[in-house]
């Protein structure tokens, strides 16, 4: 049986690192597919637990020189640790200030600067033989797992330049002269840069890109509970479900759970990414995470930590940002060759310096360089640093996707197909008409009491619409048995009293309809009644549209993005409602398949389709569109199916969603362009020795840094 784990992944310096773990689990026969996030530290494996373990799993990726430990959706994810310039770094640092001094010296003429040869060497000392150590084991467990990381390149580098110093200075014809050239400065200085920048690349990734930071601290860590008829304060993981807890005027809702009194407003914006603050009074519902902005309600706990709607959220998202988008494959591959490349550069720069100048010393300088100038940590950096983000920024909207492959997939969708009830219009739609069939002998009270009894076993908006208004007439609505669903037509069910009764489409119930006169016929949607496969009658209930579905339709097409109505409804409807939003393309009539079709028809007229809907009957439509959303509280299989959830009922958080992804493929690609365009310039200026190895180890370390200040810009940008 196939099963999905996921890992945090300890002892990562580089892509190329996360290359060797994938590469090692991929092999393996019981492995159907293993990718690793460098950026998130995430590895998302799914394998034949028939065949192996996750514990062996875990001894896999440890014997490749990383640790493993298994992330679950049992727990909340754990806030980060403040991340402090550690005392190894700080004493590189102190070590660097010398040397750098020394060489601002030489760079104005002032060779007096530097210190002193003998100190030199004992400082390069401490930092190679004691401070490094940390960049041989990874050099020597990247060697042993069969493919080379960053840290290899800095270590050939600057134990070569540490070297040749130490010859020069104690074993070279010049040394008893004291005119030995030594260059302790280069090795000690790349590695005081590269270490920096992998403190602030690490601080960066766990704490700036990551939104589950800012989603854990929306939980209290202390409240209010009741116990033994007192209120005392408590440490939020010594709560227990159904724990009644007081949350007043400025604090956190710490639970999901039902008011049991007190009345205020609160503002869930870090679910639904809706501003505005809803009202909260007894009996109603409260989320985790919620603010009350203003009252004070007391509420009993119903769901705690990671099963609230908020633990949901931060598990979706760090599953989503720890998987990988395609485009990252094209990093992935540059990153598997790209270390054994440069060395191989190197050594070209090396003989090829010193063939023509004919000084092994230039010739050395110019090949480090070479190793240190190189970096594969911003290729590896350049699309999940921005998937993060990007993901990050979805959330912070209201909307929850999957995985960075379908957030990659929205970015170039340019069709939208939208159901209509539910989705354009409010999904409460209300009785406006009714028609009773001659000599059927069932008055209109009689074709409510049916039809409710048959509709209140349905959860469409339309059903639930009958239903009302028969309790709100004060009828008595009759048992109902064996009630069956016949998807993209209606329901039926044996009612007492009456017989078979089937409610739904027109021809599903075999009723023709007479004409109206009242033109609401002709716009409302259709639910007929038979008894006994005998029509008794119908209902036209009609459904307002959502007040912002205008501006998001004009905000889909001003990004030129084409729009479809695919609905059940009958056709006058669907095309009265495409008149109002100014759409071209509606289609009405369509059952589940129906649907499906049409947009299989999309995709090979070469359209990229998103598909929204949130019932049983457009499930076939999403699983068969490029990329799908589903409206939260819906029906489970459109969620279960839909690349995407959207916390509001509303199109407009489609058109967000869209954006965002527009706006995060694009930072993907810019990203991408910058790790190859900085290497592809970088290694030729260090091999014409235009570049030494200091301002190379600078470089190189400011490269990651510089994509991911480029991925966190996504949390500037504005989607209009």
């Amino acid at each position: 049986m196939q099963q999905k784990i996921r890992f945090q992944i300890e002892g990562m310096t580089c892509q190329a690192c996360a290359s060797r773990i994938e590469k090692v689990l991929n092999k393996k026969d019981f492995v159907e597919s293993a990718g690793v996030n460098f950026a998130s530290e995430e590895a998302q494996i799914t394998f034949d637990d028939s065949k192996t373990s996750v514990a062996d799993i875990a001894k896999i990726i440890e014997k490749t020189g990383y640790g493993a430990k298994e992330k679950t959706e049992d727990t909340l994810p754990q806030p980060e640790a403040e991340h402090h310039i550690g005392w190894r770094l700080w004493l590189l640092l102190v070590i660097n200030i010398p040397f750098l001094i020394g060489m601002t010296g030489m760079m104005i003429g002032r060779h007096d600067w530097m210190i002193p040869p003998l100190w030199q060497f004992a400082l390069a000392s401490v930092v190679q033989l004691w401070l490094a150590i940390q960049f041989y084991k990874s050099a020597w467990a990247s060697i042993k797992g069969g493919l080379a990381n960053m840290d290899v390149l800095v270590t050939i580098g600057t134990v070569s330049i540490y070297l040749y110093s130490v010859y020069m200075l104690f074993f070279s014809p010049h040394a008893a002269h004291g005119m030995a050239h030594v260059y302790f400065e280069v090795g000690v200085m790349v590695i005081g840069f590269v270490s920096l920048g992998k403190f602030l690349e690490h601080r960066t990734k766990k704490s700036s890109l990551n939104s589950l930071g800012l989603l854990l601290k929306l939980t209290p860590t202390q409240v209010n509970v009741q116990r033994n008829g007192e209120w005392k304060q408590v440490p939020i993981d010594q709560v227990q479900i159904g724990d009644l807890i007081r949350a007043n005027h400025g604090e956190r809702i710490a639970a999901d759970g039902i008011i049991e009194s007190g009345s205020g407003w609160a503002d869930e914006s870090h679910l639904t990414g809706e501003s505005n603050p809803e009202e909260k009074k007894a009996g109603g519902k409260v989320l985790a995470g919620a603010l009350m902005t203003e009252g004070s309600v007391v509420y009993r706990a119903a769901q705690l930590g990671s099963q609230t709607l908020l633990g949901d959220m931060m598990n979706a998202l760090s599953e989503a940002q720890g998987s990988k988008a395609p485009i990252a494959r094209v990093a992935d591959k540059a990153a598997a060759v790209f270390v054994p490349a440069v060395v191989g550069i190197a050594l070209l720069t090396f003989i090829a310096t010193w063939l023509i100048k004919g000084d092994w010393t230039l010739a050395l300088m110019h090949a480090v360089a070479v190793l240190v100038i190189a970096c594969p940590c911003a290729l590896g950096l350049a699309t999940p640093a921005a998937i993060m983000v990007g993901m990050g920024k979805a959330v912070k909207h209201g909307i929850w996707f999957k995985d960075a492959a379908a957030m990659e997939e929205a970015a170039h969708v340019d069709a939208v197909v939208l159901d209509k009830t539910g989705t354009l219009t409010e999904g409460r739609p209300q009785v406006a008409a009714v028609y009773c069939v001659p000599d059927s002998g069932f008055d209109e009270d009689a074709l409510y009491r049916i039809a409710a009894a048959v509709e209140q076993n349905a959860a469409h908006p339309l059903a639930r619409a009958i239903v009302s208004a028969a309790q709100t007439r004060s009828l008595e609505i009759p048992t109902a048995q064996n009630a069956q669903t016949v998807v993209g037509a209606g329901i039926t069910a044996e009612v007492e009293g009456a017989g078979l009764v089937k409610a739904g489409k027109a021809e599903f119930a075999e009723l023709t309809l007479p004409e109206f006169s009242d033109g609401i016929w002709d716009i409302a949607s259709i639910v007929a009644v038979s008894v006994d496969n005998k029509p008794i009658g119908a209902f036209a209930l009609a459904d307002a549209l959502k007040a912002d579905t205008a501006e998001a339709v004009g905000r889909l097409k001003k990004h030129n993005i084409d729009v479809y109505i695919m609905s059940g409804d009958n056709q006058g409807t669907v095309e009265y409602v495409a008149k109002q939003l100014g759409i071209a393309h509606a289609f009405g009539n369509m059952s589940p398949r129906d649907k499906a079709a049409e947009v299989q028809k999309l995709k090979a007229a070469g359209k990229t389709v998103a598909m929204v809907g949130d019932g049983i009957n457009d499930a076939p439509a999403l699983a068969a569109a490029n990329v799908s959303f589903a409206m939260k509280g819906g029906a489970d299989v459109a969620e279960h199916t839909a690349s995407a959830t959207l916390m509001q009922h509303s199109v407009n958080q489609l058109a967000d969603a869209l954006l965002v992804s527009q706006a995060t493929l694009k930072n993907i690609k810019q990203n991408l362009f910058f790790a190859f365009f900085y290497n592809i310039l970088g290694i030729p200026l260090a091999a014409l020795g235009f570049l030494n190895p200091v301002i190379a180890g600078a470089a190189m370390a400011a490269s990651s840094v510089s994509v991911l200040g480029n991925a966190l810009r996504l949390k500037r940008v504005k989607i209009d």
